[in-house]
């Protein structure tokens, strides 16, 4: 192991590119059924997948899914995967929960009626358990986050009757035309890469780093920003976790400025069973979320303080029945609903976290030890039930820190050397998630796997 004047061991760039190259060839020969599969689906698929992020698994294609249960996959040429992607949080409470499986199939098979444009009692059931969880005591549902968010701000644009935004430097809250921003020495400017923008988001939008709470003052001091929109912990770009007062100081500033706040609970759900708003003690004026409150079933909710639900519900200007666009037939289904039921009164319960944080922890510890031992120029963060790697030294303190700290190389080993011995992780950063059916054996499977790449890495 060579070592660099700094003390940690240096990676030769030759040795990794030789690692990839056998990585992709063993995935290529053990999964000829995918390749096959996804080179036909070019024909009718644009990109040659039913949703263009499945391209950004490593190796050139996806692998094509058979089967998936709990903590465990398998795919069409009957390689079986300890699943620690879940779907992008999707799955957070594991493949096909038996509880929302009886439920799903109650509703849908033997009372019937999946979309009929009528409220059923699991809705109340089920904003009566996000207030508990998260505060917020007036809910309405979605598809998903992404729409949630798109209509809470569509909400407090009219309440206060200001244009713009505030978000974060390189967060991710779904396709809102307003999140693409990223702060830089020259300005706001659109995210690379951000494809047919209706408008620059600068015009919508004031962004600042997170961490940077100064920052976040100037640009509320404008008075224009209706709401700041944000993750308490950002989890897109690696995990950033808020420094001590930080989300404190946030909450004080927009008070300050008759600004709303809105958090966004999706990912970060993970810090326990009422996000990182009831682990934490926040008082948002919004929560959105979506994904894993459905067992998998496509759902999201946005939830309003009595104060604002009484603002928007009274004013004669807001025709958030039909003209208002706030809304979308199948929002709020009976079969998503009663999959959302059945996940947070049966499968995502404060017992289920208790383990899952537990197992995270575990993992935690398994990759810093291997990173210690190794004496790597990597860093893993925690929150909650989630954990993630990321090839920097440090936890970075705000999104751009940790886009400039990317090694897509690096990235692409790791993601393929996993997959080729039965271990999944996100595709497109490191996160690992744990699900009520992930178990002690999974996690050690993976620091056993992360240290063997790691020895092959540093030679």
């Amino acid at each position: 192991m060579s070592e660099n004047p700094s003390g940690y061991a240096t990676i030769d760039s030759d040795r990794l590119s030789g690692l990839i190259k056998r990585e992709r060839d063993q995935y290529a020969s053990g999964h000829a059924a995918s390749r096959r599969a996804f080179t036909a689906a070019g024909e009718n698929l644009l990109g040659g997948v039913p949703m263009t992020w499945m391209r950004m698994w490593s190796g050139g294609f996806p692998l094509y899914l058979a089967t998936a249960h709990g903590a465990r996959l398998t795919d069409i040429d009957g390689n079986i995967f300890a699943d620690f992607c879940l779907g992008d949080t999707g799955a957070m409470a594991g493949h096909s929960p038996a509880p929302v499986q009886a439920a799903v199939a109650l509703r849908y098979g033997n009372l019937g009626g999946a979309t009929t444009m009528l409220p059923t009692e699991d809705a109340a059931w089920v904003a009566g358990e996000l207030t508990r969880r998260f505060g917020p005591t007036r809910w309405s549902f979605t598809l998903s986050a992404t729409d949630a968010n798109r209509w809470a701000l569509r909400i407090v644009r009219q309440i206060t009757g200001r244009p713009k935004v505030a978000v974060f430097s390189y967060c991710y809250h779904g396709s809102v035309d307003e999140s693409f921003i990223v702060a830089t020495p020259d300005g706001p400017r659109s995210r690379e890469g951000n494809t047919g923008a209706p408008v620059d988001p600068s015009v919508t939008t004031r962004v600042a780093e997170f961490n940077d709470i100064d920052a976040l003052e100037r640009e509320l001091a404008h008075g224009d920003v209706a709401a700041v929109l944000m993750e308490p912990a950002m989890t897109n770009m690696g995990i950033i976790l808020p420094e001590p007062g930080y989300l404190a100081a946030v909450r004080a500033l927009t008070r300050k400025y008759g600004t709303l706040l809105i958090n966004d609970e999706t990912h970060t759900f993970s810090a326990g069973p009422g996000g990182c708003t009831e682990a934490w003690g926040l008082e948002p004026d919004i929560v959105t979320i979506g994904k894993s409150i459905g067992g998998g079933i496509p759902c999201g909710a946005y939830g309003l303080s009595a104060g604002l639900a009484e603002r928007i519900l009274a004013d004669d200007t807001a025709d958030i029945v039909d003209t208002g666009g706030v809304g979308g037939t199948l929002a709020g289904n009976a079969l998503s609903v009663a999959a959302m039921r059945a996940t947070l009164e049966h499968v995502l319960t404060p017992e289920a976290f208790a383990v899952m944080i537990e197992l995270a922890t575990r993992f935690t510890a398994g990759v810093q030890d291997v990173i210690d031992t190794r004496r790597l120029p990597w860093n893993i963060v925690q929150l909650g039930a989630r954990a993630e790697y990321r090839f920097c030294p440090t936890p970075a303190r705000s999104g751009t820190e940790s886009h400039a700290a990317a090694e897509p190389a690096l990235d692409e080993y790791l993601h393929l050397y996993l997959a080729n011995r039965g271990v999944l992780i996100t595709p497109f950063h490191n996160m690992a998630l744990m699900c009520p059916a992930t178990t002690s054996a999974d996690v050690d499977t993976h620091t056993e796997l992360f240290a063997a790449a790691a020895d092959e890495l540093v030679g």
